[in-house]
């Protein structure tokens, strides 16, 4: 549980990566199991909303009350999420849920001046970032990530 990705259908432009660099085509990363075996120790995931092939939406279902989130890193090609970010649709729902009280620990590319840390993560006082010392390889990746990470917990107030 937790280390596998949801898996959208992605528009691409047949390059390897968006111009940018913002967006990867490939929609598989998978988070390296030490990294998530640690985090797991340390916060006890119950959920995983982005998980491969999952039986259900997880930007449509109720949260556990510790969740895991690896977002895709693309925009929806198709469906009711057509040509959205993936990233901003799972931060938004991300910090809905963590306003019911639950814990999110999230891993995702540092985008500082981007408007989804600026609203999500930079001005909210439950977060705490952790940012990756090194640009880490994802599960299966024969190369390290193009950019950098941060793990970002969204406190719950009682997890604080």
């Amino acid at each position: 549980m937790g280390k596998e990705r949801l898996q959208p259908k992605i528009k691409g432009n047949g390059r390897k990566f968006h111009k940018g660099m913002l967006t990867s085509l490939r929609q598989d990363w998978q988070t390296p199991q030490e990294l998530y075996d640690g985090l797991n120790k340390e916060f006890n995931f119950d959920f995983d909303p982005c998980s491969v092939n999952p039986k259900f939406d997880g930007l449509e279902v109720e949260w556990g009350k510790s969740n895991f989130v690896n977002p895709p890193y693309g925009r929806y090609k198709e469906g009711k999420y057509e040509k959205k970010s993936a990233q901003d649709l799972f931060l938004k729902k991300a910090d809905e849920e963590n306003k019911k009280g639950k814990l999110i620990v999230l891993l995702i590319p540092v985008r500082t001046s981007s408007r989804r840390w600026q609203t999500y993560i930079l001005d909210n006082p439950n977060a705490e970032i952790r940012f990756m010392p090194k640009r880490f390889k994802f599960s299966k990746a024969s190369t390290p990530a193009m950019f950098c990470s941060a793990i970002v917990i969204l406190h719950s107030k009682k997890s604080k």
